[in-house]
């Protein structure tokens, strides 16, 4: 399974919010780009940027910031965050970043969804932000009446990569990750599942491979790295490629080899 840092950016620093309220922020770094070098040194393989700007405004509002972390490292970024016209999703994947993540259009243009998806293929996901089972859209700020399970079908049948989704009234507050309702998810669709949003310990992350064989993949973790409650090298250790359990035993001379 695949650990994924979060950087999110809030007038161009590293910040964290708590349950997308903008005005419960954390900052934690004023220098993204350093942020980014970190995790990829400390082992990450791949890299998930939020614009919360330009989630809140409607259009992207960091993209020096994004650029510059692109041009800083070498490992896959998926960057969501105001992404809701043709023309911001292919400037964005002009750059070298690897997905573009969809929120808002996926419940107001799936028309779109579907556009982008045919010509980037593999490179659309879905970011579906849910609150008590009902996805939000507009930087969390509105609260639709679809359901995520439903809207994350319509998704798949549109052709897009994958669907991160974020329980939002777990996200920033290390209250663990929303397991039944990934569950109900990962059944509904046949297509990868990011998980995101809750996880605060490294018994929170070895909880979600029970998930991995219903298609549950990669892990997206954020506040738990910045307050030191999850090291990025012992969550790779642990639930990663190599991790502790597949690697075969070395019985040696023992009888039972």
């Amino acid at each position: 399974m695949e650990v994924i840092p979060a950087i999110d950016l809030l007038e161009g620093r590293c910040v964290r919010l708590y349950q997308g309220d903008y005005d419960r922020s954390d900052v934690f770094n004023e220098d993204p780009v350093a942020v980014a070098k970190q995790w990829v040194d400390e082992g990450a393989t791949r890299l998930h940027l939020v614009d919360l700007d330009g989630a809140k405004a409607g259009e992207p509002r960091n993209m020096k910031t994004i650029e510059a972390i692109a041009r800083a490292i070498s490992i896959p970024i998926q960057v969501g965050g105001g992404l809701r016209e043709y023309a911001s999703v292919a400037n964005l994947l002009s750059l070298g970043i690897d997905r573009a993540i969809l929120g808002t259009v996926a419940v107001e243009k799936p028309e779109l969804v579907q556009q982008l998806a045919q010509e980037f293929p593999g490179h659309i996901v879905v970011g579906i932000d849910a609150r008590d089972g009902k996805v939000a859209t507009r930087g969390w700020l509105e609260t639709s009446e679809v359901l995520a399970t439903v809207l994350a079908q319509q998704m798949v049948a549109l052709g897009v990569a994958a669907i991160i989704y974020t329980d939002i009234h777990r996200d920033g507050t290390l209250a663990g990750p929303n397991m039944t309702a990934l569950r109900e998810l990962a059944r509904a669709v046949d297509i990868p599942i990011v998980a995101s949003g809750g996880v605060s310990s490294l018994t929170d992350l070895l909880s979600l491979l029970s998930l991995e064989p219903l298609g549950v993949n990669s892990v997206i973790v954020g506040r738990s790295l910045y307050t030191g409650d999850v090291s990025l090298k012992e969550a790779i250790q642990a639930i990663g490629p190599g991790r502790i359990q597949d690697v075969p035993p070395d019985f040696g001379s023992s009888a039972f080899a």
